[in-house]
């Protein structure tokens, strides 16, 4: 078995020289392009003044919840047990408060996700055009994204193609 594994590694691998040989790859760092394209900062920075909102809108709720938490807690012995349900009930209702607006802000196809598609889809259709650019004039055959979950060992700094995209971008 080991006699015919070791022609066979052999023989694969040096198919596979042959064909990679032929191929022209270059990869892009999406991440150092967004950084550096002002349009991108720009829709950050909306991104980011509307999820301070949301989040002061959030700790204003839970604000509301503890108030009325700590008010149950000093009276809850004095009250009688229909107050004490109906306290208790408002308590539930408004910690289902905060959570469906954190679900709805936040939540799968919530307003972050909608506010990211809105502003960041224009920019990154921008980019892939960059891209597609750069691929065929370079005559490139792959041209893979460093900065996602593809995962680089090592790579030729020679064929990062972000410089080119960026100044294709400006």
């Amino acid at each position: 078995m080991k006699k015919i594994f070791l022609p066979v590694l052999i023989l694969f691998l040096f198919s596979f020289s042959i064909i990679s040989a032929q191929l022209k790859i270059g990869y892009v760092d999406s991440e150092a392009i967004i950084k550096q394209l002002p349009d991108a900062q720009d829709a950050q920075k909306n991104i980011d003044l509307q999820i301070d909102k949301w989040e002061k809108e959030i700790k204003k709720l839970r604000q509301k919840w503890k108030d009325k938490f700590d008010d149950y807690q000093r009276r809850k012995l004095i009250m009688s047990k229909q107050k004490r349900a109906e306290m208790e009930k408002e308590l539930v209702d408004l910690e289902q408060d905060v959570t469906r607006y954190k679900q709805n802000i936040y939540g799968e196809n919530g307003k972050l996700f909608k506010l990211q598609e809105e502003l960041m889809k224009p920019i990154q259709n921008q980019i892939f055009n960059a891209i597609d650019e750069v691929a065929k004039e370079g005559n490139f055959d792959f041209i893979f994204d460093r900065s996602g979950d593809l995962i680089f060992l090592y790579a030729k700094e020679k064929y990062d193609v972000t410089p080119q995209v960026l100044n294709k971008l400006q």
